[in-house]
């Protein structure tokens, strides 16, 4: 094969092609977020890129109507516009699934495989699981020429899968909005904690009530923004733990934001917090570093890598409501150490999380997979 050209051109001057299989723009979700920012992008001036969506958020139906549509789309391009690499988007549980058929058609048609893998719950999907199943898993992943994992700890846990030398690491990344702490230092504390992502156990929202009732101790017109959207029974049940815990005055619930509705929210946030038990390398995490805001977390999937302790925020033990509390009350009662940490988490942006750094990242992975 001729030797490819470093900036995704071949030696007869035509742009490599990029079928990459993503969800609709609009979906619920990091992959969506990390994905969005691709558009418009240098990737896009160096590769030629087909996107084929593969899933949409709505009802079983609509759901099911996108997937097949997905395929065909997929199979389209197969036939009459063959990609050089295909670029596949995934999780665990029903992501695993639904993207099966694109790896195995990619794998058929003898198309170099890259699969980036925004899984959360490793143990639920691999580790526990029967044998049966993970004969199945590690038979599609052997189909795929690259993993791309969030983080070394991630790394570390899909090489019990694939061996290592086939998982490159790259990490997500953040857009900066250093005006955003340029205005919030000119204003008062609103004293406000900001959550953003989905409201159920494994972003720890079954928490975050217990926490609001203690902070509202310290400062009684704390207010918490849980900005997002999960099943109906977990929204149920955290907002009747508002409710028992008294707190309900000092929590909005926005809904699932975008856009300037989320611009706003992170404009006007003090602190942002995050205690999830199981994560990759979350975006909201990476987007609230991005506007200059401290952050309160845990210390899984790859977060302790950007929070980092006593440097921008806490990384806590998951579930260490005792912790969370008294950090976002120091946060939130020195401007000094909010400010300090504020510019803190957009040094670490600017430093090795920018799109810029992950595309570049991204492009050698591209490169390799094209020799």
């Amino acid at each position: 094969m001729e030797k490819e050209e470093k900036n995704g051109k071949g030696s007869d001057g035509m742009k490599k092609r990029i079928c990459m299989i993503i969800p609709n723009p609009m979906v619920k979700g990091g992959i969506a977020a990390v994905v969005n920012g691709y558009r418009g992008s240098k990737l896009e001036e160096d590769y030629k890129i087909t996107y084929v969506e593969s899933y949409r958020d709505g009802s079983k139906f609509a759901k099911l109507l996108k997937g097949i549509g997905g395929y065909f789309h997929f199979a389209m391009v197969l036939l009459f516009h063959k990609p050089d690499i295909v670029h596949i988007h995934s999780s665990f549980g029903p992501s695993f699934y639904r993207k099966m058929p694109f790896i195995y058609m990619a794998f058929w048609a003898k198309i170099p495989i890259i699969n980036h893998i925004h899984g959360a719950d490793f143990d639920e999907f691999y580790v526990n699981a029967p044998e049966g199943k993970k004969a199945k898993i590690k038979n599609v992943y052997s189909k795929c020429n690259m993993l791309i994992a969030l983080s070394e700890e991630w790394k570390e846990r899909l090489s019990q899968i694939v061996p290592e030398d086939r998982i490159e690491i790259i990490e997500n990344y953040s857009i900066l909005h250093e005006d955003a702490l340029e205005e919030r230092m000119q204003r008062e504390c609103n004293n406000t904690v900001l959550f953003l992502g989905e409201l159920g156990k494994r972003k720890g929202c079954y928490d975050i009530p217990v926490v609001i009732a203690q902070v509202k101790k310290s400062i009684p017109d704390v207010k918490f923004v849980l900005a997002g959207a999960g099943s109906e029974v977990d929204e149920k049940a955290i907002k009747k733990l508002i409710d028992e815990n008294d707190v309900s005055n000092n929590v909005e619930f926005p809904g699932w934001v975008r856009g300037d509705t989320k611009d706003n929210l992170l404009r006007e946030a003090d602190v942002f917090f995050l205690p999830s038990y199981n994560e990759g390398m979350p975006m909201s995490v990476l987007d609230a570093m991005g506007y200059g805001l401290p952050v309160v977390s845990t210390n899984v999937g790859g977060i302790p890598k950007i929070v980092r302790n006593k440097e921008n925020g806490c990384c806590c033990e998951a579930g260490d409501t005792d912790t969370y509390v008294r950090e976002i009350i120091n946060l939130l009662n020195s401007d000094k150490w909010r400010f300090d940490a504020a510019n803190a988490s957009l040094e670490i942006i600017k430093k090795g999380y920018s799109l810029e750094a992950h595309l570049h990242q991204l492009e050698r992975v591209y490169e390799e997979n094209l020799k």
